[in-house]
């Protein structure tokens, strides 16, 4: 398997000299959903094609009618703005696209040797064209700007960073076991889920970069909004005690404070629940234990040496470093290579499609 510095730094290696695409960065005001669909309206088709590529149309048609459904019958505060998305589209998913969380993840919150809290993500998903077709939102909002990685048509956010405030990602929570029987397992989840009106995770975790001023304000709300389902969130502030992991069902928090990583299995409640994605257990082993060894370097040239299976396999689209006391980002989109098994153990993995996006953002 090559290097997985080879991976992100191709053409230092001398092995690619074509430089890759460059992930889109957009300067945006509280509007920013659906002026950055505007400007990005052909990555948005490309994504939503490739996410319903796999169904029948009618099939498509008819997530998207039920999440609408849902989201109307919730009270979804962003519902007219996928709306006025799905106005402009020639083809479904759009809706199904906002209440859709099957991904897997690893991540990690630690200290960093000048001081502040580092939060170290990737995001795992089988779904071509997701690390392709990543942008960087820069939005405006009451309690200041922050950087939403995101992308074009989705209304919440799932990673990002508000410069001297807070940076913060969102792990799918583990599928709670009810019988013995998955598929009947993930029914029942679903009809709980429709039945209940509170807020998805990807919107709470919008709103607390819209409107909370700190880290504290964060937490607070990150631990205490109801949610409509059960999620992970990681949370990293400014401070070098800063940094948590919230493992949340619809009502409750359980909190374990930095250092500390996570992978899609519960660590700190009692639950039968099975895991997403593959090998989450090792994968957040290794992010723990990469986390607290003393080879970890700064810098774009090193920002990602720690990437290497389990963390880095098949499926990992995206991988983000925040340090939200500095103003730090760095972000890379990955596909799967062309050199994997396909088997999810990380032999071939994934490679960098995009260039490392270095963003330096003012703390104000």
């Amino acid at each position: 398997m090559p290097d997985a510095a080879d991976l992100l730094k191709p053409s230092a290696r001398g092995m690619n000299v074509t430089r890759l695409p460059a992930i889109p960065v957009h300067d945006l005001d509280a509007q920013w959903p659906e002026k950055l669909f505007q400007r990005e309206i052909e990555r948005a088709k490309s994504l939503l094609a490739a996410g319903s590529g796999h169904f029948p149309d009618f099939v498509v048609k008819q997530a998207d009618r039920l999440s609408r459904s849902w989201l109307r019958r919730s009270g979804n505060p962003y519902l007219d703005e996928i709306d006025a998305m799905n106005a402009k589209l020639d083809a479904p998913g759009i809706y199904f696209l906002n209440v859709n969380y099957e991904w897997g993840c690893t991540s990690g919150v630690t200290e960093t040797p000048e001081g502040g809290n580092l939060l170290r993500r990737v995001l795992d998903w089988p779904l071509d064209r997701l690390g392709a077709d990543v942008v960087a939102a820069r939005c405006n909002s009451s309690a200041g700007r922050w950087v939403n990685v995101t992308w074009p048509g989705f209304t919440g956010s799932i990673q990002g960073m508000a410069p001297g405030r807070f940076a913060a990602a969102i792990h799918q929570a583990p599928m709670p076991r009810r019988t013995p029987i998955m598929p009947l397992d993930w029914l029942i989840n679903r009809r709980r889920v429709w039945n209940n009106k509170a807020i998805p995770p990807a919107h709470l975790l919008r709103q607390v970069f819209e409107s909370c001023t700190n880290y504290a304000e964060a937490k607070h709300r990150l631990m205490e909004t109801e949610l409509a389902l059960p999620s992970i969130f990681l949370l990293s502030g400014i401070e070098d005690h800063e940094g948590c992991v919230i493992e949340r069902s619809e009502t409750k928090a359980f909190v374990r404070e930095s250092p500390a990583s996570a992978g899609n299995h519960w660590q700190s409640r009692q639950a039968r629940a099975s895991a997403r994605g593959d090998n989450s257990d090792s994968r957040s082993a290794a992010m723990l234990a990469r986390q607290k060894s003393n080879d970890m370097r700064e810098g774009v040239e090193s920002a990602f040496d720690w990437l290497k299976p389990p963390i880095l396999n098949d499926t990992t689209r995206l991988v983000m470093v925040a340090n939200a006391s500095k103003g730090d980002l760095l972000v890379q989109g990955f596909e799967k290579s062309r050199h994997s098994t396909g088997t999810g153990s990380g032999m071939g993995g994934a490679e960098g499609v995009t260039e490392i996006l270095h963003l330096e953002c003012d703390r104000s």
